[in-house]
């Protein structure tokens, strides 16, 4: 007998965009399940959205601003940042109507830097 044991194919890392908040997916919600609070930026040249993880220890050191930090909800299925001034930006930068529709993107983790790359140019 010659078996071929099934093996499922990972799941895609997706982000949901819309006009006030950015909603990861199960598995981009993996990343983040000690996560306390998070750091949003941009990388306005490679048309990216960067989501760092904060746990608890590292977001109530004084090292990062408050302002620079920010509430994440992880449910057991999703997760979501809400930060309209920033999903603005997103939308300006990807020149995306968020108020209209939203829109979903690949994402990939980099291990290196412990951050959930999102590719606005990925559109699903």
């Amino acid at each position: 007998m010659e078996i071929t044991w099934f093996n499922e194919k990972p799941k895609d890392l997706i982000v949901t965009l819309a006009a006030g908040n950015i909603t990861l997916n199960k598995p981009a919600t993996l990343y983040f399940e000690n996560a306390y609070s998070v750091m949003l930026g941009m990388d306005k040249l490679k048309k990216l959205i960067v989501v760092k993880p904060l746990n608890k220890a590292e977001a109530m050191r004084h090292d990062i601003p408050d302002s620079n930090k920010y509430k994440i909800t992880v449910r057991s299925s999703y997760s979501r940042v809400t930060n309209k001034a920033f999903m603005d930006e997103v939308s300006e930068l990807a020149g995306l109507n968020l108020n209209v529709e939203t829109h979903k993107f690949k994402a990939t983790w980099n291990h290196n830097d412990q951050i959930l790359l999102v590719d606005l140019k990925e559109e699903m």
